[in-house]
């Protein structure tokens, strides 16, 4: 089977990491700054999820640690200008966590 019991395991991961954003993100991110903006889910290596949140106007500190408790364990966020009205928000998890 390509990719094994660790490529199951980080489907898997990542299928709850999603349900756990669809279910929550509407709780955390109250000005739906990231709710309804295109998202990309890039699996890297098995090992790390990327999440990018794209076209969002502005995020402040509450959405991001918001966010970051719905992926749970260790997350990391990076943002960075998309246009000059735009940025892009990434989230990154570490899915070797339990």
């Amino acid at each position: 089977m390509p990719g094994g019991v660790k490529g199951l395991a980080a489907a898997e991961r990542v299928a709850a990491i999603k349900e756990s954003l669809a279910a929550g993100l509407a709780k955390v991110d109250p000005y739906h700054r990231l709710q309804g903006r295109p998202v990309r889910y890039q699996l890297t290596a098995g090992q790390t999820l990327e999440i990018t949140f794209r076209d969002v106007p502005s995020i402040g500190e509450a959405e991001v640690n918001g966010v970051k408790r719905l992926l749970g364990g260790k997350s990391f966020c990076a943002v960075s200008p998309q246009s000059r009205e735009r940025i892009l928000v990434r989230f990154v998890v570490p899915l070797d966590q339990a």
